[in-house]
C-alpha cells in the first residue's frame, strides 16, 4: 500500500484484536510528549498496546500500528538499517533503495513502518551482514607500497 498524503491509509480497526481504532494525543501512552505527538490507538489500549503515530501536524500515519514487540523490533531494525549510511558505507539514498530491492517494492512503500516482524528480522539479518563483510574487507586490507611497485 503506497502512502497516501490525504490519510486515506488511515486504520479503522486494530490489526490484533480487531477493536476501532482511536485517534488520540500520545499523552498517557509516551513518557513526555512535548511536541503534541498524536496517534492511533486501539481502543483497547492499554490492554491491547497497539498504535501509530501521525507524521507531525497532519492525521496521516508513519507506517501500519504495531504492538510492543513489533515497536521493539523496527527500533532495532532502524538501529541495524541507519548503520549502513552512518557508517558511510553507502549514502542514505543509497541504503533505502538497498531495502527497497530487497524488499521488493517501490521506494515509495520501502519504509520501516510498514515492515512486519519477519520483514524486519530479515533486513536486521541482511544489514547486520553487510556490516560484518565490510568489517572483514577492512581486516583483509593492506596499504599497497607504491615504492615497490613501481620498482618491478
Amino acid at each position: 500500500m503506497s502512502r497516501k498524503k490525504n490519510g486515506s491509509n488511515r486504520p479503522t480497526r486494530c490489526p490484533y484484536c480487531g477493536a476501532p481504532v482511536r485517534y488520540r494525543s500520545a499523552d498517557g501512552i509516551y513518557q513526555d510528549n512535548p511536541n503534541g505527538v498524536m496517534l492511533y490507538v486501539c481502543e483497547r489500549y492499554p490492554k491491547c498496546d497497539a498504535y501509530v503515530r501521525t507524521h507531525a501536524g497532519t492525521k496521516v500515519p508513519v507506517g501500519n500500528m504495531a504492538d510492543g514487540e513489533l515497536r521493539a523490533l523496527r527500533k532495532e531494525v532502524h538501529d541495524a538499517f541507519n548503520q549502513l549510511y552512518l557508517s558511510k558505507m553507502m549514502s542514505r539514498d543509497d541504503a533505502y533503495r538497498w531495502l527497497s530491492d530487497m524488499l521488493q517494492a517501490s521506494q515509495s512503500q520501502a519504509h520501516i513502518g510498514n515492515l512486519t516482524e519477519y520483514y524486519c528480522r530479515k533486513v536486521i539479518e541482511e544489514s547486520k551482514r553487510l556490516m560484518n563483510s565490510r568489517k572483514r574487507a577492512h581486516i583483509y586490507t593492506f596499504p599497497i607500497d607504491r615504492h615497490a611497485e613501481n620498482a618491478s
